[in-house]
């Protein structure tokens, strides 16, 4: 069993990601719910007690519109960090993968390890998701 993928011609390669049909319509609903969700943060004032959930949900909102930036290119990623690769191999977007990582590697922190951010590392890492998000949202704009 090989590595893990540190390409994204890697990631065709082992099946992380597939080449399928470009799905505008699945794209649509994974926006309209990132954007939903975004929403509903936007509405919950950020404290120490809930600032890793609310960095949780901007990073699943900031990883809906990547899927649906790749939707609408016809690829179906199966993993996070192929997601980024294809910011960085194809989009060459390097600064936009190193936020995205940063932010992917504190999720997994969290959610695999129960390591909870300070609240100024969580303050910090809401601000690198929102960038990505809008980021994100202005390549689905170019998509269209």
């Amino acid at each position: 069993m090989r590595e893990k993928e540190s390409t994204w011609e890697e990631c065709i390669e082992s099946a992380a990601s597939l080449k399928v049909s470009p799905d505008p319509a699945k794209a649509k609903s994974l926006t309209d719910t990132a954007k939903g969700r975004i929403e509903f943060l936007k509405s919950t004032s950020l404290a120490e007690s809930n600032a890793n959930y609310v960095f949780e949900g901007y990073y699943s909102s900031a990883l809906e519109l990547l899927h649906a930036v790749v939707l609408l290119k016809g690829y179906k990623v199966q993993n996070h960090i192929c997601l980024g690769y294809y910011l960085r191999d194809i989009l060459k977007k390097d600064g936009l993968f190193r936020m995205f990582d940063d932010c992917r590697y504190k999720r997994n922190s969290l959610i695999y390890y129960g390591r909870k951010m300070d609240f100024e590392t969580a303050k910090i890492a809401i601000g690198k998701c929102l960038s990505l998000i809008k980021e994100t949202e202005l390549l689905l704009r170019e998509k269209k």
